[in-house]
């Protein structure tokens, strides 16, 4: 089982959306959070060391992480989706997007190795 985490800027629209989303798929384990300080769950060390996957909505998500998490960042493999900040909370062309986006992606990871 794949433990996925996503995360946007304030954990209320796109995170949490792809979290519910993919909630029942029995092959992933997925979880959401914001980096804003803000977020309805804030981006932890705990949340990064748990994911094996961290799919960002924006690459600027992605470098806020580095720059406060990069120590907690070993093993993940972090994926930046470039989905920009026009969508509700399970707004159907965000979840179009996410639906075709997510498994492709999962496919060309190949095996997660799981460090001891």
């Amino acid at each position: 089982m794949r433990r996925i985490l996503f995360v946007c800027s304030q954990n209320r629209l796109r995170s949490p959306t792809a979290e519910q989303v993919f909630a029942d798929d029995p092959n992933l384990e997925v979880a959401s959070a914001g980096v804003d300080a803000t977020a309805e769950t804030p981006l932890s060390p705990e949340l990064i060391e748990w994911a094996e996957v961290i799919f960002t909505m924006e690459r600027a998500h992605s470098r806020k992480m580095s720059a406060r998490f990069g120590r907690y960042l070993r093993r993940q493999r972090v994926i930046c989706l470039d989905i920009p900040d026009i969508y509700s909370f399970m707004d159907p062309q965000l979840v179009e997007i996410l639906r075709a986006r997510i498994p492709r992606l999962l496919g060309t990871l190949g095996p997660l190795r799981i460090d001891s």
